[in-house]
């Protein structure tokens, strides 16, 4: 799986631009805020129908255009694909494949991405909203029923945390909390199901990745963390739905007095421990960033066991923020697929991958 060819048209600071990639290691290098990351967030809007750095589509329009355009040429699944997304202010985003229309969600049929940013080496040590995206981003890939169902909750908790927040000036909006509240803990017992199958493949593959990678023979463990009441997250749906139900009974006043949902999928987490002790409190800054790689690395394995083809990993300018131990394992680690690899200097990255080297400025590659 690659990205043989990308155009971008009034896609952030790219006015026209077009830029054929190599098999293996794509070396992405320039001064900053020239381009290098909008590059990346093109190919990873290509196989996930969002930005990573921002909610609004608008946001990726350039400043002087009314529209964007991105067209990307794909090998995948033993044939070449193309993929086009077009961008309007005050429009929806419409998505082609093949020329057929397609919802974001059927985007990873044909390109998958795993991404790694310098936010990324603090999933370990950051809330449970970060390690939420992780799984959330990895599973949606993989599994494209979990997209919607993802889009679902969201709709429900968005809705009912505004009743939570207003009721008081207007009590006739507890009316429908309870529906609310039901359709949230129905998605949310399914939601349970996919984190905790995922969770439990990560458990299998990051630990020995953890391991090689720190050189000290440390054990990562990974166990997944959901509602109280729910024992078994690898239970039916019904039987996760009504252990939701129990836990809502007992904080249901606590919930009108403060405000807040308490209970759903929103309070999941992964807990990530070193060597028996809680990763987030007690490991080192050199700890918890292999950790967070081998997370990454990890999610790249689990998506070739899945697929059949490595997804195009996109390391955006992590490779400064690691030591020379820790590059030397991530660039030994990804040979057998594609990688787009940006950077403020190409600082012998090509060398060391044999690489192909583009250079960013003003939004123009060469």
């Amino acid at each position: 799986m690659r990205i043989k060819k990308l155009a971008l048209n009034g896609f952030r600071n790219y006015e026209w631009e077009t830029v054929e990639f190599g098999e293996g290691t794509n070396v992405i290098a320039g001064r900053n805020a020239q381009g290098k990351t909008n590059l990346l967030e093109s190919v990873y809007l290509l196989s996930t129908g969002r930005s990573f750095h921002t909610r609004y589509d608008r946001e990726l329009i350039g400043f002087d255009f009314s529209s964007a355009q991105l067209l990307a040429l794909v090998e995948s699944q033993g044939r070449e694909q193309q993929i086009e997304i077009d961008l309007n202010r005050g429009k929806s985003k419409r998505i082609l494949v093949n020329g057929v229309r397609k919802n974001a969600s059927e985007l990873p049929e044909v390109l998958n991405t795993v991404l790694f940013c310098p936010d990324d080496l603090n999933l370990i040590k950051e809330g449970a909203a970060v390690r939420r995206r992780l799984l959330d981003n990895a599973i949606s890939q993989i599994r494209p029923r979990y997209g919607e169902l993802l889009t679902e909750f969201n709709r429900l908790y968005e809705h009912k945390t505004r009743i939570l927040k207003d009721w008081r000036e207007k009590p006739s909006l507890l009316e429908p909390l309870d529906e609310f509240s039901d359709g949230m803990f129905r998605v949310s017992a399914q939601l349970i199901r996919y984190r905790a199958s995922y969770a439990a493949r990560l458990q299998q593959t990051a630990p020995a990745i953890h391991k090689a990678f720190s050189g000290s023979g440390e054990e990562l463990s990974i166990r997944y963390s959901t509602v109280s009441t729910v024992k078994d997250p690898f239970a039916p749906a019904k039987e996760i739905y009504y252990a939701i139900c129990e836990h809502h009974e007992s904080h249901r006043q606590a919930e009108l007095d403060s405000g807040q949902c308490l209970t759903g999928a929103h309070k999941d987490d992964l807990e990530i421990s070193i060597n028996g002790m809680p990763a987030r409190s007690f490991a080192s800054q050199g700890q918890t960033r292999t950790a967070a790689l081998s997370l990454k690395l990890a999610e790249r394995e689990i998506m070739l066991a899945e697929t059949g083809e490595y997804p195009v990993l996109l390391l955006d300018d992590v490779l400064s923020e690691l030591d020379e131990k820790r590059q030397e394992f991530v660039l030994n680690r990804i040979g057998g697929g594609q990688t787009l690899i940006t950077c403020c200097e190409d600082g012998g990255i090509s060398n060391r991958t044999g690489g192909k080297v583009f250079f960013v400025e003003k939004g123009r590659v060469r």
